[in-house]
């Protein structure tokens, strides 16, 4: 018997960066020694505090459905945590929980596209972003913005994209691939052309608010620019900060009406998170950030590690990254050279083929929607990110000149 699928699942794809991680898998099962640098999830475990959390929750039998837009302590840990580090004030009603900050986004635009609204999405991007989009029949547009710019996008091309048809702006900083942090001016000028276009929405993602290096500081678009807390949408959680990745956490932080309308949506999806998982995330954002910068500490060590040996490899060009778990790699010098056999690396995928045959597992640029580049995790322990940097030196060492 044939299925026959939807067109909207039929515009979206698996995951590239899950599709990596299973083939590293597959290789690792079958006794390849193959160093796992895909996934963007932290190596650190939940902090003590926040695993007793839920436990005392189980105990006390906090283990029944839950409201749709989150326990009302949770909302408001969220409403004093946005106050406290983030200097941004929001009633309680502004703020709703999800399973994950995948839904808070998949929610928001569920709730506000119609088809053939266009969604403005800076590349690279996280994938979630462009098929969140399409899924809901919007029309992501995608602006490049290549290494010679930071991977950040210009006011210039922001003005350019926008069009009557333009309903959301997405910007992701720090970002996922690129570790890009825009400054508090970079930030005004974006907010200048906004202006211009009030029905533009802006959604913030900001999951790695606190992975930042050389002392940068996280600065929201709405701390430079407090006119647009009435048509933006905060997206945070639990999962990078507080190394809470499989507690399936996320909040988004907006309008009123806007919530409401993605609560409405969520009812019908997924309707409340998990009970422990929120009592575990309350503990989270009201148990204090000592242990971050440690752990920070040893992200930027693990970057420095691994920029300081591919920027010396000749056909690999890099933005030392300035937040995140990431190093973004152009490889576009590596394509027209020869492998050890004599076979030619034509592609990104070729790169990727090959860094794999020599024991280093990424994801290809194409997921995040620049080629060609590839983009590898430092949130692994650092020996592990020394090597692969060593074994990616070596590989490259090993070409022969396009002929």
């Amino acid at each position: 018997m044939t299925i026959s699928l939807s067109d909207r699942v039929q515009r979206v794809s698996l995951s590239a960066n899950a599709a990596a991680k299973q083939r590293t898998n597959d290789l690792k099962k079958a006794g390849v020694d193959i160093l796992d640098l895909t996934t963007g999830e932290p190596d650190f475990d939940t902090p003590d505090h926040i695993k007793q959390a839920a436990y005392e929750a189980i105990s006390r039998g906090e283990t029944k459905y839950t409201p749709t837009p989150g326990i009302p302590a949770l909302r408001e840990a969220v409403q004093q945590k946005l106050q406290r580090e983030n200097r941004l004030e929001y009633a309680v009603a502004d703020i709703m929980i999800a399973n994950g900050a995948k839904q808070v986004i998949f929610n928001a635009f569920a709730a506000t596209l119609n088809d053939g609204d266009e969604v403005i999405v800076p590349v690279p991007y996280w994938p979630t972003f462009p098929d969140s989009v399409r899924f809901n029949g919007g029309t992501p547009v995608f602006v490049e913005c290549h290494l010679e710019q930071a991977y950040k996008l210009t006011p210039e091309q922001l003005a350019a994209s926008i069009t009557p048809r333009t309903r959301w702006l997405v910007l992701n900083h720090p970002g996922n691939p690129s570790g890009a942090v825009y400054s508090t001016a970079e930030l005004q000028a974006l907010a200048a052309v906004l202006r211009g276009h009030p029905q533009v929405l802006v959604m913030l993602d900001d999951l790695y608010e606190y992975i930042l290096f050389d002392g940068c500081e996280h600065q929201n678009l709405l701390n430079v620019a407090a006119d647009f807390q009435a048509r933006s949408l905060l997206v945070g959680g639990v999962s990078k900060t507080y190394a809470m990745t499989g507690w399936r956490i996320g909040f988004g932080a907006g309008p009123k009406a806007l919530i409401t309308a993605m609560t409405v949506v969520q009812s019908q999806i997924s309707s409340g998170a998990s009970s422990v998982s929120q009592a575990a995330a309350l503990a989270a954002f009201n148990g204090g950030l000592d242990f971050v910068a440690p752990q920070v500490a040893a992200y930027q060590q693990r970057r420095d590690v691994i920029t300081d040996i591919l920027a010396t490899i000749d056909g690999l060009e890099l933005r030392v990254p300035q937040g995140g778990f990431f190093v973004f790699c152009r490889c576009a010098g590596l394509i027209g050279r020869y492998r050890p056999g004599g076979a030619k690396i034509e592609s990104e995928a070729d790169v990727l083929d090959y860094l794999l045959e020599s024991g280093v597992s990424g994801v290809g640029g194409s997921a995040y929607g620049l080629s060609p580049y590839f983009r590898l995790s430092i949130a692994t322990d650092n020996a592990t990110v020394a090597e692969a940097g060593r074994r990616i030196a070596s590989a490259c060492a090993k070409l022969s000149p396009a002929q």
